[in-house]
């Protein structure tokens, strides 16, 4: 009985984990890890060493460079200026206070104002923050790429 509790646990980490990679209020990559290391334990690290971990470790760390660098990417990638794609980083990393409307609107709003204090127009502000936008969405395609390289992998120590 206490094992099923435990592995219903592990199961609710990685969900929530997964939840998380995608709305901003919740840790996703940590939950996800945490849910895959107690899975790991419940079978006291038979199948799913520490090498394995050390793995998942990394690749859920590589969620946060892929979270914040896919922004600035976004706008670089529209033409924006440096202040710009600062602007982007700061407004997402600010956007995440203020829930799932905040982490949309966040790399938008940073984006057009690092362009306009860079003198530039309007429409090339605009452009920026839309590229902020398109970049932050890859950056959740990516993050859910690797959450599900993580469940592969942790999926592959376990059977194999």
């Amino acid at each position: 009985m206490e094992t099923l509790l435990v592995w219903s646990l592990a199961i609710v980490l990685v969900l929530a984990g997964l939840l998380g990679l995608v709305v901003p209020a919740l840790p996703g990559a940590p939950l996800l890890f945490a849910g895959l290391w107690l899975a790991a334990w419940i079978d006291d690290f038979m199948y799913v060493g520490w090498r394995t971990l050390v793995i998942l470790g990394v690749l859920a760390l590589l969620t946060y460079v892929v979270e914040f660098s896919a922004t600035a990417f976004g706008a670089k990638r529209s033409g924006a200026s440096n202040r710009a794609i600062i602007g982007a980083g700061l407004g997402a990393l600010f956007g995440l206070f203020f829930g799932f409307v905040g982490v949309l609107i966040g790399p938008f709003l940073g984006a057009v104002i690092g362009e306009l204090s860079a003198r530039r127009g309007l429409q090339a502000a605009t452009r920026a923050g839309i590229g902020a936008t398109i970049g932050l969405a890859l950056g959740v395609a990516a993050k859910l790429a690797l959450a599900f390289s993580m469940l592969s992998i942790f999926a592959a120590a376990r059977l194999f």
